[in-house]
């Protein structure tokens, strides 16, 4: 199952500063990426620029958007980066998402809804498709020699 954990955005990544110890948390941040891509975990996974750099776009009925420039209000409810990851259940991307080597902040862990998720909704065809994009994006994903 894929999970997704979300970093929240703080005052200071949403000013597009990295802390005083930059190199020192991008060295640990590296680590702990080479130890998810070596057990076969990680998928994918970024760090974002400030919602500055952002738009949002919103919905009102087919065809009628409203484009809308950062930055955006409420840094709690913004992301600042994120982890694809593939594990056997919750308590696994638990067990990751609690070595993220943060000193201070906050991360989110969804998981995603699988194709099983739509049975009875879509048509075995569709099914299909999503399951092979799927089988796909994780035979790309990066892997280390262990």
């Amino acid at each position: 199952m894929r999970y997704l954990m979300i970093v929240k955005a703080t005052p200071q990544s949403e000013a597009g500063e990295f802390p005083p110890d930059a190199e020192q948390m991008f060295a640990e941040m590296a680590e702990f990426n080479n130890e998810m891509i070596a057990a076969g975990v990680m998928l994918d996974g970024a760090g974002l620029k400030p919602s500055s750099a952002g738009k949002r776009i919103a919905f009102h009925g087919r065809g009628n958007t409203v484009v809308t420039d950062g930055p955006f209000a409420e840094t709690k409810e913004l992301i600042a980066g994120f982890w694809i990851i593939q594990c056997k259940d919750m308590d696994e991307a638990l067990s990751w998402a609690r070595r993220v080597p943060f000193a201070d902040g906050e991360i989110e862990l969804r998981p995603y809804h699988e194709p099983e998720d739509f049975e009875g909704y879509v048509s075995d065809e569709v099914m299909a498709q999503e399951k092979a994009w799927r089988d796909d994006q994780i035979a790309k994903a990066p892997k280390l020699d262990a």
